[in-house]
């Protein structure tokens, strides 16, 4: 399983996402690009890929590309969805989630909550410009993918990082845009750390 968790620190939380103004809600246009970039192939789906939204420090839009049916690449189909999971937010009730569709949850639980559950399930790695080169690191199994959107994290999401990150590495010399890294994480476990083509 390979998991990313983004933080999107300015998303509404409401059903009201305009979507033909995406990038001026909340910047949601870059989550759609990061839940892209994580679960489509050219021609398909990853397998065992879960993406976790997590928007204003409140809720974790969980997408799950085992369950995941009738998503498209496109940014309005994405955002749809994660409107679609704001709608049943009163459905979230604690870390119970409310069911949005196929391969599509919401739970009411914020960053820290969202980093202590997936660190049950595999090592925390984040992304980050001042991390180790990439190239110089070895895969883990089942990693857990850490980054944020166009802000920095914030102090606390860095302490609570702190207490739980395994490695700290960089996709590369230029800082890149979240989704691309979600990309090129992709590319160095398809590869086995750039061994197998």
């Amino acid at each position: 399983m390979r998991q990313f968790v983004v933080v999107g620190h300015d998303v509404p939380t409401t059903p009201d996402i305009p979507l033909d103004d995406l990038p001026g809600a909340g910047r949601i246009d870059l989550l759609c690009r990061c839940v892209g970039s994580a679960v489509f192939l050219s021609h398909g789906i990853r397998e065992s890929v879960r993406v976790h939204l997590v928007c204003d420090d409140t809720y974790t839009v969980r997408f799950d590309t085992d369950h995941l049916r009738h998503l498209h690449p496109d940014e309005r189909n994405i955002a749809a969805r994660i409107r679609g999971a704001f709608a049943e937010r009163e459905s979230a009730i604690g870390h119970q989630p409310a069911d949005v569709s196929p391969g599509v949850e919401l739970y009411r639980m914020d960053f820290e909550a969202t980093i202590e559950r997936v660190a049950r399930e595999g090592p925390i790695v984040q992304l980050h410009e001042e991390g180790a080169p990439l190239a110089e690191e070895t895969p883990p199994s089942d990693p857990v993918f850490v980054l944020s959107d166009h802000h920095d994290f914030t102090d606390a999401e860095r302490e609570t990082l702190a207490d739980v990150t395994d490695r700290r590495v960089r996709v590369g010399p230029e800082i890149l845009h979240a989704d691309h890294a979600i990309t090129v994480a992709h590319n160095w476990l398809d590869t086995g750390g750039y061994t197998a083509y």
